[in-house]
């Protein structure tokens, strides 16, 4: 369970020093440090329960999202997150894995994203849709239908059936919201392939 340090202090207000003692419930396993200021009870939680936890608003995306939805073959061992207007890129590292945090274009963050719940706790990833036009935001820019190709069959290994297989009404949309090359070029390449 995710906790703050407000709520742990709270709970330990009746002993003469809080601090030190939630110095020991650390050293002892009761609590483990995720971020300053947040600690969960568990130590087997998964990474991704955590990831809006350490920097919010945020959603899982990116290779992370693309993996999980089965749409590259590549497994990722670093739970990436989108952001907005934060302005740069931001690490994190703790006992339940590596956090990367990138910026999308604000007018798309709030599209294309789902809610899971699991186990008692939530999260929210980015469709998979989403998660490739976010993946094609931060890539340097390509001008061509071609070289967007290459991007996607290539450099991601992308397959093409698994493309075929997501709802081009909804990459249409997304792909007028980011103002970027990248995306606007996998539209048309879309309305090609399907």
């Amino acid at each position: 369970m995710i906790v703050t340090s407000s709520l742990i202090m709270e709970s330990l207000k009746d002993y003469s020093n809080p601090a030190c003692k939630l110095e020991r419930m650390v050293k002892n396993g009761d609590y483990i440090r995720v971020v300053r200021g947040i600690y969960e009870t568990d130590p087997d939680t998964p990474g991704h329960y955590l990831a809006q936890a350490i920097r919010n608003p945020s959603y899982l995306s990116f290779e992370w999202a693309l993996a999980y939805h089965g749409l590259i073959p590549e497994a990722v061992y670093v739970y990436t997150s989108a952001t907005y207007k934060t302005r740069r890129s931001k690490f994190y590292s703790n006992h339940f894995g590596d956090y990367w945090y990138r910026d999308v274009a604000p007018n798309a963050f709030p599209y294309g994203t789902k809610m899971i719940t699991e186990n008692g706790y939530t999260w929210w990833i980015a469709t998979p849709e989403k998660a490739i036009c976010d993946e094609l935001y931060i890539k340097p820019p390509v001008y061509s239908q071609r070289d967007l190709k290459d991007m996607l069959f290539e450099d991601l290994r992308i397959n093409i059936d698994d493309l075929m297989e997501l709802d081009f009404d909804r990459i249409k949309k997304l792909s007028k919201m980011y103002g970027c090359s990248n995306v606007k070029l996998f539209g048309k390449v879309m309305e090609k392939i399907i």
